[in-house]
């Protein structure tokens, strides 16, 4: 079936060029249907689809996603999936899919429903990891348990960022440039993988921050970082709720994003570095510091005109955080300090 790509969106809304600008780097297999089009198809898969399928993203465009069934796959499961899409609710659960070879795997499925700002449904999203078919029988049972765990954390960060986009679509006069955009689904994804891993052992919604904030320091290093420029990282062992964690993945993000882009104007070097360390009566201080070409005289950061800044100080809100710039003989060093993290 081919996908019609004349329908019709609000000014602002999410189009399919977008979410594949958006979704491309994802090391989560992730797939987007679209339930105003006739029998939902798929408008994007990403390339850990592409990997966990065997399928190319033109083979699947347009189709409705149930080609990855085959004999072995339950009929109950199929009638559950069926009637949470059809009442737009999320649903988690592990199903027996068919590889483009054929070959036969246990799919851990989560499908979200993502909602535009007055409520309505946009879009479905599915992430889906494999289960190893050795030990079947336990890894079932503990998927459903985590998926389950994790999906209303998921559905409630991917709608945050999605309205993210909306608001660059409006204000942007260059509306293809998402790649700011990218990375922040990107922390958000990093994110889901920390959450998932730590689910499987503790199943309490809480992560390693610094083992998620070391994988977006090394993102944005290689995102946005040039020859010359080192990155540094050093975070004490802090378990943290995943609330406390996103928020502060992304502010972390932001500020990393800015002193890779910025703060070495005209250098050939420079060094950028992330310390976080815990403080007194359960909070963390998080540290940038960059030996840089320091801010300009007269710029405030961050900057309330921009759609960073907007969201610096939005997260920093929300966690009830401290942000500081220090200029230095050298450089900036940027401190967001958060009361309570643990």
């Amino acid at each position: 079936m081919a996908m019609d790509r004349n329908v019709s969106l609000r000014p602002g809304e999410l189009n399919e060029q977008d979410a594949a600008a958006i979704f491309s780097s994802s090391t989560v297999a992730m797939v987007l249907t679209n339930p105003r089009l006739p029998d939902n198809p798929i408008v994007y898969v990403n390339r850990a689809f592409e990997r966990l399928t065997g399928y190319a993203s033109g083979e699947v465009m347009g189709r409705n996603c149930r080609f990855l069934q085959s004999e072995r796959t339950s009929e109950s499961k199929i009638a559950e999936l069926r009637e949470a899409i059809k009442a737009g609710k999320e649903v988690a659960t592990v199903l027996s899919n068919r590889r483009a070879d054929g070959e036969h795997f246990l799919n851990a499925l989560l499908i979200s429903p993502v909602l535009d700002s007055e409520g309505e449904l946009n879009y479905f999203v599915g992430l889906q990891s494999e289960v190893e078919s050795d030990k079947q029988a336990d890894r079932l049972k503990q998927f459903e348990t985590v998926m389950s765990e994790i999906q209303h954390r998921v559905k409630n960060h991917l709608s945050m960022i999605l309205g993210l986009i909306r608001m660059k679509a409006r204000e942007s006069s260059a509306p293809d440039d998402y790649r700011d955009l990218s990375r922040r689904i990107e922390s958000l994804q990093l994110l889901y993988e920390e959450l998932s891993a730590a689910s499987l052992e503790r199943n309490d919604g809480k992560i390693q921050l610094g083992s998620y904030l070391g994988r977006v320091a090394n993102a944005i290093a290689y995102l946005d970082g040039r020859a010359g420029v080192r990155m540094n990282v050093n975070v004490e062992p802090l378990l943290v709720d995943s609330e406390i964690a996103v928020r502060v993945g992304l502010v972390v993000s932001e500020i990393l994003t800015n002193a890779m882009q910025h703060a070495f104007a005209d250098q050939a070097s420079g060094l950028v570095e992330l310390r976080v360390t815990r403080t007194d009566r359960g909070g963390m201080r998080a540290i940038v510091t960059d030996d840089g070409v320091g801010f300009p005289e007269g710029v405030d950061w961050p900057n309330p005109g921009s759609l960073g800044g907007r969201i610096v100080q939005s997260l920093s809100d929300g966690l009830n955080a401290t942000l500081s710039v220090v200029p230095g003989a050298v450089g900036t060093s940027i401190i967001l300090d958060v009361p309570e993290a643990t």
